[in-house]
């Protein structure tokens, strides 16, 4: 492998895995239909909000310690563990680990927790239903699917907005919640140096107004709940044609997904995802370029960012983020997607949970809706080195009965990336898993 092959592997990938060739790399990966869904299915969205409401009820009408109670929780808890196996599965089998990877940034772009926690699962439907069917399409179709998407909806309480004066709220004295708008503009689309001020977010908040989600989990548009009237965002006016209605929303966000401040700050953010911190600025230009011209193109855009001469330096700058140092530890030890799926919880939470926690990104729990910080200096922490370190020298022996020759594990993970002073650290270990532990913890192997 040569010293270019390996940086796109890491930059736009997971790194190599034995037996690997560097066809396609990487923007070739992005033509095709997606099998990684088809191939490690989950359940979706609606079936675990209709569980976990089943749940609730059979709590208040039993009791804590009622049996069917148990038993659903512990298939929700079971359906968390299936969602991380199912994650890393896709990661090691796709033949398009730059897809998998930009299914991972738009999925914390429109990053949001579960409330409650045993929901988690359903955090990664989000992701299926909203992301993973638009990685290649227009952001458009991304954005109205994330926002509109039942889950959003729950996490920036957009089911407890009601248009003050729409029959709801004069009824039962209800009014605006701005969450889900202010991220709206602040997060998802024109950044938060975007054209837009609080007028703005008040505006957008009342056209949004009528957005539940229904007693089956799914979204739908409540017009007794909707704030009645036109509104203006951005100097454009929605609405206003007798009664509120959903296309006005669709037409808002379709008009965000198409402002040139949202092209300039997602290109600006895809640049410091996947090539450094602080991105050559000629490289933004020509992605926000691309974005307005496409009309938000993502697999146009996505390909140019893997074939842009300023995306190609020879030199990896950004740290690892705890995920990605996990997926491309167990692909340089060759584990396979059948294997992960085969896992018990106790190996998912010895090898992947409780490591995630340690190194700052617990599972499918970001700190807010902005998802995980790009920074270095957020990733590479005395606790986080620490933990890392640890998984180096203790997980390998756990996945592999027999570990593979230190020095030949050196060429497999990281070929020429490697220097001589690594090589000889490697060569001088007392055993292999030794070895192999100090080329995981290794400083280059914790950077992409």
């Amino acid at each position: 492998m040569t010293q270019g092959d390996t940086i796109l592997a890491i930059r736009f990938g997971f790194g190599w895995r034995a037996g690997q060739v560097p066809a396609a790399w990487p923007g070739g990966q992005l033509d095709g239909p997606d099998t990684m869904e088809r191939r490690y299915p989950g359940p979706d969205t609606a079936s675990l909000l209709s569980r976990h409401r089943h749940l609730v009820q059979r709590r208040r009408a039993a009791g804590p310690d009622d049996p069917e109670s148990d038993a659903i929780r512990r298939a929700l808890v079971h359906d968390d563990t299936a969602a991380v196996q199912r994650m890393i599965a896709r990661a090691l089998d796709s033949p398009a680990p730059y897809r998998e990877r930009l299914v991972h940034f738009w999925a914390d772009h429109f990053a949001l927790r579960a409330m409650p926690r045993i929901l988690r699962p359903a955090v990664s439907a989000f992701g299926d239903e909203t992301i993973r069917p638009h990685v290649t399409g227009h952001f458009r179709d991304m954005l109205r699917a994330a926002i509109l998407h039942p889950m959003m909806l729950r996490y920036l309480d957009q089911p407890r907005s009601v248009g003050p004066n729409s029959p709801a709220g004069r009824r039962r004295g209800l009014g605006l919640n701005e969450n889900l708008a202010r991220e709206v503009l602040e997060l998802h689309t024109l950044g938060a140096q975007g054209p837009y001020d609080q007028q703005d977010v008040h505006q957008l908040a009342g056209l949004m107004t009528g957005m539940i989600v229904d007693a089956d989990g799914r979204t739908a548009f409540a017009e007794a709940r909707a704030e009645p009237g036109s509104f203006v965002v951005l100097g454009r006016r929605y609405g206003g044609s007798g009664q509120p209605r959903l296309a006005d929303i669709e037409a808002v966000l379709d008009d965000l997904a198409a402002h040139p401040h949202t092209a300039r700050h997602l290109a600006h953010k895809l640049a410091v995802h996947f090539v450094a911190d602080t991105p050559p600025a000629a490289l933004v230009d020509d992605l926000a370029a691309l974005w307005q011209a496409s009309e938000g193109d993502l697999r146009a855009v996505s390909a140019a960012l893997a074939s842009h001469p300023l995306a190609r330096s020879d030199r990896l700058v950004k740290a690892r983020k705890p995920l990605d140092f996990l997926i491309a530890g167990l692909a340089a030890l060759n584990v396979t997607a059948p294997e992960v799926m085969r896992w018990r919880q106790g190996m998912v939470r010895r090898v992947v949970l409780h490591p995630l926690i340690g190194m700052g990104q617990p599972w499918q729990e970001p700190r807010g809706p902005d998802g995980w910080p790009e920074g270095f200096d957020a990733w590479i922490t005395p606790q986080g080195l620490a933990t890392r370190i640890d998984w180096a020298m203790t997980a390998p022996p756990r996945l592999r009965r027999r570990l593979p020759d230190a020095r030949a594990f050196v060429d497999q993970a990281l070929g020429p990336l490697a220097d001589d002073h690594l090589r000889r650290l490697v060569a001088g270990a007392e055993n292999q898993a030794e070895g192999v532990g100090l080329l995981l913890a290794a400083p280059a192997f914790n950077r992409r």
